[in-house]
C-alpha cells in the first residue's frame, strides 16, 4: 500500500509537470502602425487687421484655392473671424475638398466679440472626418485675447491629431516668468503628454518667435546643432528646417521688405512641428508669395506648407 501510495504520488508529480510545461504562455498583443504622409497648410490671415472680417474681397477664394492647390489634408487659420470661418467651411464643402461635409472643421475663439462684434481665434479644417476637439486656454496675457491651443484628431484614426495655436507676441515678463515662453512651454507640455500616450501629433500656426531664438531651443530637436540653429534641447523638426538656403532655420513667413531675420532676409514665425520620433524618412517645407487678390496683399504673412510621413498607432 505505501508503495501504490508513492507511485500515485510520483504519477501526479509527473503529469503535473508535463501539464504545466505545455501551458502556452501568453504574448502581450502588439498595436499596429501605418506610415502615412500628409499635406499640411497653415495661414496666418489677419481677418480683422487687414480684412475687417471681410468675405467677400477675395481672400475666402484665395486661401480656399491654396488649399485645395496644395492637396492639404490638414489646414490651420490664425486671426480668423466666425463670419470668415463659415465661408471657408461652405467653400471648401462646396468644392468636395471635405469627406464629411459636416465634421471636418474646428474654431476656437481668442476674443468673443474680437471681430467687430463676433468671435475671433482660430480654425483647423481637415479633408478626413475629425474628432472631439481638445481645446486649451493659455496663460493670460493681459490683453483682450485669451491665446488658445486647438487639436483634434482623426475621426477613423484618433491616435494622429493635428494641432494650432497662436503664441502672444508679448514679451512682458507676468509673475515670474515672460508670457510668450510661459505659453510656448504650455503647448510644448500639451504635445509630450500627447506623445507619452502613443499619440502622433502635427502643430502648426503662429508661434511669434524664429527658429534661433532661446525660447524655441525646448522644442527644437538636439540633434538640430547648425550656424542658424544651436543649443536645442528639444525633440521636435520644423518641417522647413532642411531649407538649404537657411538649414535650421528655414525660409521667411512674413511680408516682403522685412529684414529681422539672419543675414538681413525675412523672419520666420509660422511654424510646423512633428515630433522626431514620428518621422518616417524626410520631410520638407516652404512659403508662399503673400497673394494680392484682396484688393492688395491678402495678408501680412505667407502661407506656410509642408509634406511629411509620420508612424501612427492604430
Amino acid at each position: 500500500m505505501r508503495v501504490r501510495r508513492r507511485f500515485g504520488t510520483l504519477a501526479v508529480m509527473v503529469l503535473t509537470t508535463v501539464t504545466a510545461a505545455v501551458v502556452p504562455v501568453a504574448t502581450p498583443a502588439r498595436a499596429a502602425v501605418v506610415d502615412t504622409t500628409y499635406h499640411v497648410w497653415t495661414w496666418n490671415v489677419a481677418g480683422w487687421a487687414m480684412h475687417r472680417g471681410a468675405t467677400g474681397n477675395g481672400l475666402i477664394t484665395a486661401l480656399s484655392n491654396s488649399i485645395r492647390n496644395r492637396s492639404a489634408q490638414f489646414a490651420a487659420l490664425n486671426e480668423l473671424c466666425w463670419s470668415q470661418y463659415k465661408a471657408v467651411q461652405a467653400n471648401l464643402r462646396g468644392s468636395g475638398w471635405a469627406q464629411d461635409v459636416e465634421n471636418f472643421s474646428r474654431f476656437e475663439p481668442h476674443n468673443d466679440t474680437g471681430c467687430g462684434g463676433e468671435p475671433y481665434g482660430l480654425a483647423i479644417f481637415s479633408k478626413a472626418p475629425l474628432g472631439p476637439a481638445n481645446r486649451y486656454a493659455l496663460a493670460a496675457d493681459g490683453s483682450s485675447e485669451r491665446r488658445k491651443l486647438l487639436c483634434a484628431p482623426l475621426e477613423a484614426r484618433p491616435r494622429l491629431r493635428f494641432c494650432t495655436t497662436h503664441i502672444t507676441p508679448s514679451n512682458e515678463v507676468i509673475g515670474t516668468e515672460k508670457i510668450n515662453e510661459r505659453q510656448l512651454g504650455e503647448v510644448l507640455s500639451r504635445l509630450d503628454a500627447f506623445h507619452a500616450a502613443g499619440d502622433t501629433v502635427i502643430i502648426a500656426g503662429d508661434f511669434n518667435a524664429q527658429p534661433d531664438y532661446g525660447r524655441m531651443n525646448p522644442w527644437y530637436s538636439r540633434n538640430l546643432n547648425v550656424p542658424l540653429n544651436s543649443g536645442n534641447t528639444g525633440s521636435y523638426r520644423e518641417l522647413d528646417d532642411t531649407d538649404p538656403g537657411r538649414p535650421g532655420y528655414g525660409e521667411t513667413t512674413v511680408a516682403d521688405g522685412d529684414t529681422t531675420g539672419p543675414n538681413g532676409q525675412g523672419k520666420k514665425i509660422d511654424l510646423i512641428f512633428v515630433h522626431q520620433d514620428r518621422i518616417v524618412g524626410g520631410y520638407t517645407g516652404d512659403s508662399l508669395s503673400i497673394a494680392t487678390t484682396c484688393g492688395g496683399p491678402c495678408s501680412d504673412h505667407r502661407i506656410l506648407i509642408g509634406t511629411v510621413t509620420v508612424a501612427v498607432t492604430t
